[in-house]
């Protein structure tokens, strides 16, 4: 027999006859708090939790359902609802079905069931994500959606709940949650062990440690094992209790009232302390991991036993009896009868519209626009005194690349309070390059924080704060260090507005110091020449400008892009290029450009792309550094080799802007990429393909070896070079 179905004949038969398991907590139920009625709508909520994993699984085995992984054994969740508020947000394990049951007997009008179901049978009605995928969540409920099966939600909890202390001090236009909330979010014994776990709470204690708010508990459910592998007996208490800047508390997730009156205890402590806190709470995990997970081939049978001996409910139906005054007729009903109505509600779940085409799937990925308060630019006065004489000279006179960035940063926080940047180093340092030098003196360090050593934390944060209504801009000190913490854009952020139907959305302006040609430094580590991890993510803009101009002008459109449109956008920052100057000969100041100031009207939208030339013997289609070798190529071919070229420079690679490039080459029937990025997986195998859809022959493309970058005088030796696009495009233009 299933397990699910042994679990459901044990409760049957262990009320009838009597045989209930001995209470361990001291706890009663006035001492927690809980009356006699709260106490029988926990016990609803778990029992609602339970047959939902039950008919789940029926579902699945004839075929109508699409997801197993249950919460049978860890319905004790559902007290820690009891606890908190309707409105404290929530980032849930996926095993805390009691929980959004629990919550939804806050708010009248509710169907929990009802809507979890159509989840679990991917039907489009599904009101969190719209058939997509099982997730729990509810906009109305204050819970967010989680795909996490790695905790890797934890960073932007922490994120959530900075945010609330920094929406006290700045109020952001869109705020999701009161400045008053909890931050709560849940996880495995298993999921603790993960390296985006440990970063999250250690960022919570070290920003505790510093007496900064943060009003956030940490909920481990702790079954002891994770899929097939064990944990350590007492491993949790003894990696957690002790940690800096954490409170510690511990519960049996399987009494309700122990379990209500800790979570009571240790919420209203955090509420109250603006700390954070971790809550223990041992559980039980019934039936395996999934439908598909036989727990008899790693555990013994009677490991399996003693753990279904434990079933929470059992001990649940103790207490309604021992202190709730219900008989085992009046437990047994509310278990039966709730399984006839989830029964039931299954079979007109299947029955429900499901989505079935790629337009239908793909119309949640980018968000809608939302309302946002009109600006006509900073205040001229206040941004005298915010750049001061000398910058204010500055600004008239034709600057370098980093040095317009900072102008652009500027007066992008002058003229949008909600803009807070984060990173290693950006505050007092100013930068490793100096980009955001004076604007910690400028804005403060609530608009400027220098945060820990840990990308994962940083993107967190800036997911939390985007979800709470601010616009961040992290920095990501260097593009090679964005691979510690890509899973933060791909499997979170830019996942959110797609599994919430675009009811949740989280726009950032992710800045990024990256690409090649740095001169003898830091080899593979300082000069990545790989986007390929940001280009294929959906719905997720990328941004990559040459020059000073064309950087202010769309770090604008960047933050338009975030601010009204709630897009994620990777700016990414060519680092050779920041301080570059001269473009032909040393002293030319070919490379510096004029700041285009706020209300000049200038604008570079999301996909219009740059050209310089009209020629029509070439085109060159390329991006940032390239488009830069490209110009000191094109001077040669013209004077050296009478060849009249194009060059287009993308700005935007992603999403492509396909059309704009096409009109860009106009008549001219060769073509060459340039592409600094490797030849494997860059933008030239896009770039090609795309010109050739378009009966355009690219006739050759330059690129970068397949190779990482080294220290010292061979720094660009993998690189493309003037000399080899011009013998590139003098091949190119015989054929």
């Amino acid at each position: 027999m299933d397990r699910a179905e042994i679990v459901h004949e044990n409760f049957l038969r262990r009320i009838g006859d009597g045989t209930l398991p001995e209470l361990a907590s001291q706890t009663s139920l006035q001492q927690s708090g809980l009356t006699k009625a709260q106490l029988v709508d926990l016990f609803h909520a778990q029992v609602q939790s339970r047959h939902l994993d039950r008919h789940a699984r029926k579902l699945q085995g004839r075929g109508e359902g699409f997801y197993t992984i249950g919460s049978s054994g860890h319905e004790g969740n559902a007290a820690i609802a009891a606890a908190m508020r309707v409105t404290d947000p929530a980032f849930l394990h996926y095993r805390d079905a009691a929980f959004q049951i629990a919550r939804s007997q806050q708010l009248p009008g509710q169907t929990p069931v009802w809507d979890m179901l159509l989840s679990f049978t991917s039907s489009s009605d599904d009101p969190i994500s719209g058939g997509r995928h099982k997730v729990l969540g509810s906009k109305e409920l204050s819970i967010p959606p989680q795909t996490s099966t790695i905790a890797s939600h934890l960073p932007k909890a922490v994120g959530v709940a900075y945010s609330l202390g920094l929406s006290r001090r700045i109020r952001p236009h869109h705020r999701e949650w009161p400045e008053d909330s909890v931050v709560m979010c849940s996880f495995g014994d298993a999921s603790l062990n993960h390296s985006t776990a440990q970063g999250a709470i250690n960022t919570a204690g070290w920003t505790s440690y510093q007496s900064v708010p943060l009003p956030l508990l940490f909920v481990c459910e702790d079954n002891g094992i994770g899929i097939s592998t064990k944990t350590p007996k007492d491993w949790v208490y003894a990696s957690m209790a002790h940690r800096p800047g954490l409170k510690y508390i511990r519960c049996s997730g399987l009494d309700l009232v122990e379990s209500y009156a800790c979570a009571k205890e240790v919420v209203d402590w955090v509420r109250k302390r603006r700390k954070p806190a971790f809550l223990h709470m041992g559980t039980v995990r019934l039936y395996g991991h999934a439908g598909a997970d036989v727990q008899t081939t790693y555990m013994s049978k009677a490991e399996v036993e003693a753990g279904e001996a434990r079933d929470p409910l059992l001990y649940s139906a103790h207490r309604l009896m021992r202190d709730a005054g219900l008989s085992k007729d009046d437990v047994l009903s509310i278990y039966n009868q709730t399984d006839q109505r989830v029964a039931r509600s299954a079979e007109q779940a299947i029955t429900q519209p499901k989505l079935r085409t790629a337009t239908e799937v793909m119309e949640s990925i980018v968000p809608d626009l939302r309302e946002c308060p009109k600006s006509n630019g900073p205040d001229p006065e206040k941004r005298k005194g915010t750049f001061g004489l000398s910058d204010m000279r500055a600004i008239e006179a034709p600057q370098h690349l980093a040095k317009i960035l900072n102008f652009t940063l500027t007066d992008l926080m002058l003229e949008h309070q909600e803009i807070v940047m984060a990173g290693e180093d950006v505050g007092r340092k100013g930068g490793v390059y100096g980009v955001t030098q004076r604007l910690h003196a400028r804005f403060g360090a609530d608009r400027m924080i220098d945060t820990l050593l840990d990308e994962q934390s940083i993107l967190g944060l800036a997911i939390g704060l985007g979800q709470n209504g601010f616009l961040p801009m992290p920095e990501v000190q260097f593009l090679a260090y964005l691979h510690n913490a890509e899973d933060q854009i791909r499997g979170e952020a830019a996942t959110l507005s797609f599994f919430s139907n675009k009811q949740y959305t989280n726009p950032m302006v992710m800045r990024v110091a990256g690409l090649g040609y740095q001169r003898g430094f830091g080899g593979h580590f300082h000069n990545d020449n790989s986007l390929a991890v940001l280009r294929d993510i959906p719905g997720v803009v990328m941004a990559c400008p040459s020059n000073g101009r064309d950087a202010a002008l769309m770090l604008r459109e960047a933050v338009r892009l975030a601010r009204e449109e709630q897009r994620i956008v990777a700016f990414i920052e060519p680092i050779a290029l920041y301080m570059t100057r001269d473009l032909h000969e040393a002293g030319d100041g070919g490379w510096l450009t004029n700041y285009p100031q706020p209300g000049s009207g200038e604008t570079i939208r999301l996909g219009e792309v740059g050209t310089y030339g009209d020629g029509t013997d070439l085109a060159i289609v390329t991006y940032a550094n390239g488009y830069y070798l490209s110009r000191k190529a094109e001077k040669i071919l013209k004077e050296q080799h009478g060849l009249n070229i194009r060059i287009i420079d993308m700005r935007w690679l992603s999403p492509m802007p396909s059309e704009a490039i096409i009109e860009a080459i106009g008549s001219v029937e060769k073509v060459m990429v340039v592409d600094e990025c490797r030849r494997t997986g860059s933008q030239s195998e896009a770039l090609i393909t795309m010109l050739s859809e378009h009966g355009i022959k690219a006739t050759s493309r330059v690129t970068a070896e397949d190779c990482f970058i080294a220290t010292g005088p061979a720094y660009a030796a993998t690189l493309p070079s003037v000399d080899g696009i011009v013998e590139a495009a003098l091949a190119a233009a015989k054929d």
